[in-house]
């Protein structure tokens, strides 16, 4: 998670184990099961509700833009704890990005712009994003490459 705000998991028990440790250091975590999510609008639902969005969200990729900046940026919509910073973890993401890629990559860009700009006002952010399929590939986001986990990164530990 040094290298981007983006991280890509493969072995559950790896994601688990960041998990916990994150937790430990303080961190919140939001858990989303992207498996579930066949439509875009399934993971508008799923986002807004876990992060408490306003009821005036647009269910758009605008919106979420706008929403999630609020939530990196200066907190959010709900009265959370956010400890040592937020993290998003999503479980099963390449099933929602072989329902709607470019929604699924397009989900990550935005977090990492929002991650981004929540670093630069000392505030961390960033996403743990699970898959099951140990190829899965995306695009750059946030001008920065999404990347295995250190201990996945060579494919050779995916196989």
């Amino acid at each position: 998670m040094n290298n981007t705000f983006v991280t890509l998991f493969w072995r559950r028990r790896l994601l688990t184990q960041a998990v916990a440790r994150l937790e430990g250091l303080g961190f919140r975590v939001v858990h989303l099961a992207a498996g579930k999510w066949t439509t875009e609008q399934d993971m508008h639902r799923a986002i807004a509700a876990a992060l408490h969005f306003p009821e005036y969200y647009g269910n758009n990729l605008d919106a979420l833009n706008d929403c999630l900046g609020d939530v990196a940026c200066y907190g959010g919509y709900d009265d959370a704890v956010e400890g040592a910073g937020l993290v998003l973890s999503f479980t099963d993401y390449d099933r929602f990005a072989a329902a709607c890629p470019k929604a699924a990559q397009a989900v990550l860009d935005i977090i990492a712009d929002e991650a981004r700009r929540a670093a630069v006002l000392q505030r961390r952010f960033f996403v743990l994003v699970h898959s099951n399929n140990p190829d899965i590939r995306f695009e750059p986001v946030g001008a920065m490459p999404v990347m295995w986990n250190s201990d996945e990164w060579a494919d050779s530990n995916r196989g």
